[in-house]
């Protein structure tokens, strides 16, 4: 009969497992010329493959920092692991071990620590459905539980978002956890809206060199403000792009641009003295804030002032409970909120029909007018592109079905916003956008529709949704 493996036999083979992935990771080949000699189809399987590889290195990494931790506790004082070695935390000793930065060091240690209990999560952890950061991504999305919401709840959320981040970034799904959060726990909103903006702060600094630095953290609302002027003095819609489904045409006008000339968008040319976007933005900000309130920005920000769309279903708002959305902006805000900006604002009613798609104006006219921008913006959320996270103040109203290739019409159900980008890419690369009821599909070229190419284009607007379930 075998033994029984001693602790030490345990950690001698576990430690031989870990010196053998590495040894076999450091016998894979660094040839440049190799990898430029794949196909698009191979380079993509193997970046997959590589991301397995860096997964699962930080689930060991993770794992063992979680342990880290816990021979730290503080209750074990300078007897803990840490304090022992010289170091004041145990996610200070996970940096100086691994050589990490600290953020990647205080994600290991609290994904370890989630690895470590019997919780949806870290079971998902342990079996590889999750990586590291979507680990923690949704642990610190769902937060911590309160008055609304305990630890038994947390955890069933917890257990239902994995499978819906199935396949997507930490950011997505960080972002998915804070919108299971709001559903749980509405009432909690406003103290979370207040927890964020007790974290705004601004700090100016010199360099060495005789430059200067600004951090600036911002709460959503500010954020909101602040990049309203942002987009405006960067946008590259700036310059409106012309599309022509006709070959031989000598018409310069655009076949599907984004905004009516008639109305305007209040944009000046793009800068031709050699500054970058960064260097343009720069230059902006520093003549606002010279000019002050009564600097007259028409040549730079157009002739509104820098504002920002609330979204909010009407239900919402005459009931006086919930909540709404900054456009463009993926966390809520409260009703409190909402109200005191519609007092300075005023509103605009859109309406639309059960499945959420607002009002039509066929072809009566070939360009999408403001008033049904601001409808798209409030169905779309921003760039319906998958992937693509541009905001609306980015992005261009499209023809699914182009007004001369395909007698489009401009009704709202069959215009979609795509950031400049992903505009062109669809007109000049022969991508194509078809709709079934509200749902929009996206088919690559060469690809016949309604096959397994297409791939869904959802609207990121939370306030659509929450719309639609008032």
């Amino acid at each position: 009969m075998n033994a029984t493996p001693t602790r030490v036999d345990a950690s001698a083979d576990l430690g031989a497992l870990l010196s053998a992935a590495v040894a076999a990771l450091d016998a894979v080949p660094r040839e440049i010329d190799l990898l430029r000699s794949l196909d698009d189809d191979a380079l993509l399987e193997l970046t997959r493959v590589a991301a397995d590889e860096v997964r699962l290195a930080e689930l060991h990494v993770s794992l063992l920092a979680g342990e880290i931790a816990r021979r730290s506790a503080p209750e074990l004082g300078s007897n803990g692991l840490a304090q022992r070695t010289g170091h004041r935390t145990p996610d200070e000793l996970v940096r100086v071990t691994t050589g990490t930065r600290q953020a990647a060091a205080r994600t290991a240690v609290r994904v370890g620590a989630v690895a470590g209990s019997a919780t949806a999560v870290g079971a998902a952890v342990l079996n590889g459905r999750v990586s590291v950061a979507v680990a923690d991504a949704i642990t610190t999305g769902l937060g911590r539980p309160g008055a609304g919401v305990d630890a038994g709840a947390l955890d069933a959320a917890a257990g239902s978002l994995i499978d819906r981040v199935e396949g997507l970034d930490a950011d997505r799904a960080g972002r998915e956890a804070r919108a299971v959060r709001d559903e749980l726990d509405l009432a909690g909103v406003a103290d979370r809206e207040a927890e964020r903006r007790e974290q705004r702060s601004f700090r100016l600094g010199r360099r060495a060199n005789g430059m200067g630095w600004a951090h600036w953290e911002l709460d959503p609302e500010t954020f909101a403000i602040v990049s309203d002027i942002y987009d405006r003095v960067t946008n590259p819609r700036r310059r409106t792009p012309a599309f022509s489904d006709d070959k031989s045409s000598t018409d310069n006008t655009a076949a599907c641009p984004s905004v009516d000339a008639a109305d305007g968008d209040g944009r000046g040319a793009e800068p031709t003295d050699g500054r970058t976007p960064e260097q343009y933005a720069s230059d902006m900000f520093a003549e606002l804030l010279r000019q002050g309130l009564s600097a007259d920005t028409s040549g730079v920000l157009g002739d509104a002032p820098g504002s920002v769309r609330v979204i909010v279903a009407a239900k919402t708002l005459t009931a006086r409970s919930g909540r709404g959305w900054l456009e463009g902006q993926p966390d809520p805000i409260s009703i409190d909120t909402v109200e005191r900006l519609a007092c300075t604002g005023g509103t605009i009613t859109i309406t639309v029909d059960d499945t959420g798609q607002p009002l039509n104006l066929g072809r009566d006219r070939r360009l999408f007018s403001r008033a049904q921008r601001i409808a798209l913006a409030a169905r779309d959320g921003g760039c319906r592109w998958p992937g693509c996270e541009r905001p609306p103040s980015w992005c261009e109203a499209h023809h699914i079905n182009h007004w001369q290739r395909d007698t489009g019409r401009t009704d709202i159900a069959d215009g979609i916003l795509l950031c400049r980008h992903h505009h062109l890419l669809a007109h000049n690369n022969g991508w194509e956008i078809r709709r079934a009821g509200p749902s929009y599909a996206l088919t690559p070229p060469g690809h016949p529709p309604s096959t397994h190419a297409d791939r869904d284009m959802p609207p990121r607007s939370p306030a659509l949704r929450d719309a639609l379930r008032a």
